[in-house]
């Protein structure tokens, strides 16, 4: 049952998309913290997959 912690992780990548491109072209530390103040979700959930992956092994 991996496809779980998988699908989170491509839906969180998803949803950070926009920000990661731009955090790619020009990082500054205002992006990054834009980037983890509006979806903080998504951030939760890429910090969370290790846990997740072990839990559904």
């Amino acid at each position: 049952m991996r496809v779980l912690p998988i699908g989170l992780a491509l839906l969180a990548l998803l949803d950070l998309r926009p920000e990661l491109q731009l955090l790619a072209d020009h990082f500054t530390l205002t992006s990054l913290w834009f980037a983890l103040l509006y979806h903080p979700l998504a951030v939760t959930v890429l910090i969370l997959t290790p846990d997740l992956w072990r839990r559904y092994r």
